[in-house]
């Protein structure tokens, strides 16, 4: 099998590595797409708060065929078309998970959409529903839109019945935007976000919705209305903001931490309800997921590159 291996930080090759076997309780999975986001990239880096031991496979979402069984699996069956998280791997023509932490992919789905559909989409609902509170008819600012966790956003949030501006710092981030839902933009890099935030949704914001970080993140946090909550995605600026208290204490605001990740761990039945829920918006069209760019595994270096520098429209997926 083939494999995109990081040997040393900062550098991946692909490389030919040994076949594998499911163990108990486990399938293999021969990969035709593979989701790249960003913690991926810091994974690469060695900037991750986790740090695998050298060598790895990055790489933690994927979308593919089952092609073998552990002795006591009876699902899914060989020749099941399924999406996985996987953690580390992915970047691979073949890959082993737990059977249980396959789902099968609908057929309004492709694999390359499957592959970028978990992590993206489930940030959106569990940060915008579980930790937001957001309720129908609410006001939403999605920074970062036109990367792939702010268009799920966008996405996600209209499917729940709100409106949405997404802040984007470039015209083709915009676009991109306003195609997957948006129902204004803003430019982030040129026009007063405050203003612009507080005119559109007469008075401010009940939401704002913030992967980003920076410098943007005071001004933000100012276009709230009463009661409007700040929710921290991530810091995909570099930047770790220090938010004003005062502003949050002015007309009751609340800070709200997302963190996706660590609650899909230590809840897994939670977790695929919420991915379930998702997959049934896709089956009745309440979600359109956007279709990502696809690249070969020996592009993965740059596509990481791509991603870390925020240089990417939508989202990126690697087919073996």
């Amino acid at each position: 099998m083939r494999a995109v291996v990081c040997e040393e930080l900062g550098s991946v090759a692909v490389s030919e590595t040994k076949p594998l076997e499911a163990g108990p309780g486990q399938v293999v999975i021969a990969v035709e797409a593979a989701g790249v986001n960003y913690v991926d990239g810091l994974f690469v880096q060695g900037r991750y708060q986790i740090k695998p031991s050298l060598p790895f496979v990055p790489g933690s979402e994927v979308a593919g065929t089952v092609a073998a069984v552990g002795v006591d699996v009876t699902e899914p069956a060989v020749g099941t078309r399924v999406l996985a998280g996987c953690g580390l791997g992915g970047f691979a023509s073949h890959v082993v998970v737990p059977a249980a932490a396959t789902v099968p992919i609908p057929d309004e789905l492709d694999a390359a959409r499957a592959a970028t559909f978990t992590q993206s989409h489930c940030t959106a609902l569990f940060a915008l529903r579980e930790r937001g509170c957001l309720k129908p008819g609410e006001n939403v600012l999605v920074l970062g839109a036109g990367g792939g966790v702010g268009l799920a956003a966008v996405q996600v949030a209209k499917a729940l019945g709100s409106k949405v501006l997404a802040g984007a710092s470039t015209e083709s981030k915009r676009d991109a935007a306003l195609a997957a839902g948006a129902d204004a933009v803003v430019d982030t890099s040129t026009e007063g976000l405050k203003s612009t935030a507080r005119a559109w949704s007469e008075g401010g914001v009940d939401l704002v919705y913030d992967p980003i970080g920076g410098a943007l993140a005071g001004t933000a946090l100012r276009a709230l209305r009463e009661n409007g909550r700040y929710l921290v995605i991530g810091f995909a600026s570099g930047t770790i903001p220090s938010l004003p208290l005062n502003q949050v204490l002015l007309r009751n605001r609340a800070v709200v931490g997302v963190d996706w990740g660590a609650w899909s761990m230590t809840k897994p039945l939670e977790q695929r309800a919420l991915l379930e829920e998702l997959l049934g918006y896709v089956r009745d069209g309440r979600l359109d997921p956007v279709p990502p760019r696809t690249e070969p595994l020996e592009a993965a270096g740059q596509v990481l590159d791509d991603i870390l520098s925020r240089r990417v429209v939508g989202k990126m997926a690697l087919v073996p």
